[in-house]
């Protein structure tokens, strides 16, 4: 049976994000102020830096793979953004060759 609550938390979430996705161009219009422009070309290589360290920030080079798998996942990410500006594609390969080493090549 179709619970109302859920109903009414589905209907609301919606409206909230439907809501937050409408009001910057509501409040900016067509023309963005250069504060949000400059947020927009700084913050995704900061996000992606910090993710990276995240990511690296438990890799023990003495131990185990010696970080090697690490190693080889980052360069070819970055070696495949820089030749083909395509994110998905880089991110993608890095993580099927990092999965393949771990699970296959340095159990």
């Amino acid at each position: 049976m179709f619970d109302v609550h859920a109903g009414y938390i589905v209907m609301i979430s919606g409206a909230v994000t439907v809501m937050l996705r409408v009001l910057p161009f509501a409040a900016f219009g067509k023309r963005r102020p250069d504060f949000v422009l400059y947020l927009g070309r700084v913050l995704p290589p900061a996000v992606m830096m910090m993710l990276a360290v995240y990511c690296l920030r438990g890799v023990n080079i003495l131990a185990g793979s010696h970080g090697i798998p690490e190693a080889v996942a980052c360069v070819m990410v970055v070696a495949l953004h820089v030749w083909k500006r395509n994110t998905l594609l880089s991110i993608t390969a890095g993580t099927v060759a990092y999965m393949f080493m771990i699970q296959a090549v340095f159990v």
